[in-house]
Formats: structure tokens, sequence, C-alpha cells
């Protein structure tokens, strides 16, 4: 008796398991969870546009599909996130195009100074066809690129006044990890030196470097004024985000809901753009009542400084290649 009791419980047991198992299995395919990583505070455009992102992909899919954001380089900087992304650990991420030229040269063709003449012409550009073929370079190393999100123009801030290129010669100036704007800077006689975004402002409060560049909303957000004396207002070149997700997972899912996240990310995009326009405005007059100098440079200025970067789109032209660079240069004067 006992030995049949042993054997009814050990069926019932595997029963159970097995059906666990099951519904463990159903759940997991009915239920698609998503890791968003960005760089930026939760009070930033990036992360209002990515809680738009993860209401607009919840309700399109039924609650099918949730997204977590994980702001603030939560899981990691930047490029150990785009490492991640790569192995399927992270689905979903938006990376400076900058912190992207380690793996793939050519998106660094959007840090390239003074390319774009105006926020409307690099929507244009980056949306068009130009942009579609900038993205699918990343596929080559495991990533699925999808949109374009914003910090905006990049500006100037030191410890000093800048009035002209010559102001940042023998200056130690934080940058990303990029050889173009490495170049930029020692074009213009100064030290790049490469320091995570995250470390930049203990490096501005220690004096490790002097200068460094970024948009309005890192400057704010990051709170770098408090330890810099100048603003100086440049739109020298342009902070792009590409909007990327795990190649290895993306290809996993259905063509509807690729298609359902696809979409999400792009009819995003002009909110983020917008919410980061909005919120200019409101970053100078911060920045100016902290007592930082805010200064604009004028049309001579940036003349010269255009001129002392010029060579460094001749630089990287074999590196980004002939083909997109035409393009890019054709599309941003179709734009004009």
């Amino acid at each position: 008796m006992k030995k049949q009791f042993k054997n009814i419980t050990l069926k019932a047991l595997a029963c159970s398991v097995a059906l666990s198992a099951l519904a463990h299995t159903g759940m997991a395919s009915a239920n698609i969870n998503i890791k968003f990583h960005h760089d930026l505070p939760e009070d930033s455009a990036q992360h209002l546009a990515a809680e738009r992102f993860r209401d607009m992909v919840a309700e399109r899919s039924g609650g099918e599909i949730s997204v977590e954001i994980f702001p603030n380089n939560t899981l990691g900087d930047d490029v150990e996130v785009t490492q991640q992304l790569q192995m399927g650990a992270v689905e979903a991420a938006i990376i400076p195009t900058a912190k992207l030229s380690g793996f793939v040269p050519a998106m660094q063709i959007v840090d390239l100074p003074f390319l774009f003449p105006s926020p409307d012409i690099a929507h244009t550009v980056l949306d068009g066809q130009a942009g579609d073929d900038l993205l699918a370079t990343v596929e080559q190393v495991g990533l699925k690129g999808v949109t374009f999100w914003e910090s905006g123009f990049k500006q100037f801030t030191c410890d000093q006044p800048v009035n002209g290129p010559e102001d940042f010669a023998g200056q130690k100036v934080r940058v990303m990890q990029s050889p173009i704007i490495m170049e930029q800077f020692k074009a213009m006689g100064a030290n790049p030196v490469p320091i995570a975004f995250g470390e930049t402002y203990n490096a501005l409060q220690q004096r490790i470097v002097d200068c460094q560049e970024n948009p309005l909303v890192s400057i704010t957000q990051m709170k770098f004024y408090e330890v810099q004396s100048d603003v100086i207002i440049s739109n020298h070149a342009y902070l792009a985000y590409a909007f990327l997700f795990s190649q290895r997972w993306f290809d996993s899912l259905s063509p509807e809901n690729q298609a359902l996240l696809s979409d999400a990310a792009r009819e995003t995009t002009a909110f983020q753009r917008e919410e980061t326009a909005r919120r200019e405005e409101g970053y100078i007059a911060t920045i100016e009542a902290s007592g930082t100098n805010v200064s604009t440079l004028d049309d001579a200025q940036l003349t010269a400084f255009r001129e002392s970067t010029a060579s460094v789109h001749d630089a990287f032209a074999n590196e980004i290649g002939a083909d997109l660079m035409a393009e890019f240069q054709q599309a941003i004067a179709d734009a004009e």
C-alpha cells in the first residue's frame, strides 16, 4: 500500500512539474519584457519619451509587451550597454552615435563639427534615406537601429571665456571616447581627454580638465555649469542618439511585434525632439541664474571655428565611407 501510494505521489509530482513547466513556457511566450537603457536622469526629455514609448507599446500589445526603463546608466555606461545589446542581455537602448564609433565607424558621421546647419535639416536627413542607410550599418555588429533621438546641438563650457578656436589652445577638454571629437579639439590646439559621462562633473570640479562640450540638457541636468565659469552657445555639433534593439532578441520576435516596436519608437521620435527643444530656454535661464556666464558666438566667431575644424571632415572621409559622406552631403544640400 505504501509502495502504491509512493508511485501515485511521484506520478502526481511529475505531472505537476510538467504542467508548471508548460505553463511557464506559455507565459514566457505570451509576455515579452524589455529592459530599456538611457544615460540621463529621469527629469529629461529622453526619459519622458521613453515613458511614452513604454505606454504606447503596452497599449498596442494589449499588455503582452512590457518596458522597464533604466535611466542614468543604471545598467552600465553606453559602451557597456551596447555590448549587452549585442549579447541580448539588454533589449533596447538609446546610445549616442559617438559612443558607437568603436563598433561601427560610419556612425560617427553625425558627430562631424558643423555638419548640420539647423535642427530641421538634421531631422530631415536623419529621418530620410541617408539616416536609414546609416542605421543599417549597425546590423553588422548585432544591433537593430530604428530611429534617431537627440540631445540637440552641443555647446562649449570652460573655466574661461571663449571667443575663438585659439582660446582652446593648451586647454584640457573632456570628450567622449570618439576619434572624431578628439580630432575636433586637436584641430583647435586643445588636449582632448576621454572621460566617462558620469565622471565628468568630478573631473571638472577637480580641474582634471578645463572644458567640455555637451548639449544644454546635459550641461543642466548634470549640473556641469556649477563647476564651470562660462557656457558658450556655439551649436558646433549635433548629439544624436541611435534608438537600438538587440538584433539577436529582435529577430526572435514575431513580425507583428517587430513592427509594433519599430513603429512606436519612430512615432515617439518627434515628441522627444520637441520636448528637447521646449526645455532649452529653461536650461539657459537655470544656468544664468546660477551666476555662470552665458555667451553666444557671433557669425564671425562661428566662421573661425568652422574653418579651424574643417580638416576633420576630410580626415575621416575614408573611415566613414566616401559613399555615405556623399549621400549625407547631398541630403543636407537638398534639405537647405
